[in-house]
């Protein structure tokens, strides 16, 4: 191998600090998805935070990212025989929204006490591409939440201030709350921390979804889906 091939081996490795536990890997590892919360955080689309030694640190479960960094290396899911964390492991996949490992852990279907019920959000993106560019450019791209829990949707509206987003009644008493158009990277740092703000109120992912349509002769339109899903307690009436 060259010298300048090592110089750039080096230069490209990354250590992270998971809850704890360092971890050392190549950028391009990282960025394998670029839709992935990691895939944003090292493009600079997300805030990152470094330890007293200088290394990224993300505040997650440091010895089940073994099992998150070795997905990104090899694109396979590979368990030990007795693994019984499955469940921690798909939350944690959640977080990083690697959509290929949640589905690889696929899905579950918890049994919940009868004085109980599943509150839903859907996050849909909408992505509008140009067929004859290289690379392909997204021309246009805009994100919708529509959920029952209003109480959400009323956090969302005072936390993302700075977006334009309009809100909307829909089927079931359900309002759909729009944010767009914007760009790209727009769009990527917007989903990375409406997830996250998701999450913080007790969601987790239960699926996702893409779906790819062609409207006109020189658009592509692709769609994401994810749905979030928490148990509430019901309220005597």
């Amino acid at each position: 191998m060259e010298n300048g091939d090592w110089t750039h081996m080096m230069m490209d490795t990354v250590t992270l600090n998971v809850g704890g536990h360092l971890y050392t890997t190549s950028l391009s590892t990282l960025q394998r998805y670029p839709d992935s919360m990691l895939g944003a955080m090292f493009r600079g689309d997300f805030p990152t935070t470094r330890d007293t030694q200088g290394n990224y640190f993300i505040d997650r479960d440091g010895p089940l990212f073994r099992y998150i960094l070795n997905f990104l290396r090899t694109s396979k899911l590979t368990l030990p025989c007795d693994f019984k964390e499955t469940e921690l492991l798909r939350k944690e996949a959640d977080f990083y929204q690697i959509e290929p490992l949640i589905q690889c852990l696929g899905e579950t279907k918890p049994l919940y006490p009868l004085d109980t019920f599943e509150q839903v959000v859907e996050l849909s993106s909408t992505r509008k591409l140009s067929k004859y560019s290289n690379p392909v450019a997204v021309i246009i791209t805009q994100l919708t939440i529509t959920t029952k829990v209003h109480a959400l949707l009323e956090g969302i509206s005072n936390n993302f201030t700075r977006w334009n987003k309009h809100m909307m009644d829909t089927r079931d008493f359900q309002v759909s709350f729009t944010f767009g158009p914007c760009d790209y990277h727009q769009e990527v740092s917007l989903r990375v921390h409406l997830v996250e703000y998701i999450s913080k109120q007790g969601f987790t992912i239960r699926n996702t979804r893409v779906h790819h349509m062609s409207e006109r002769a020189n658009e592509n339109t692709v769609e994401h889906h994810w749905t979030f899903c928490r148990v509430a307690q019901k309220v005597e009436d």
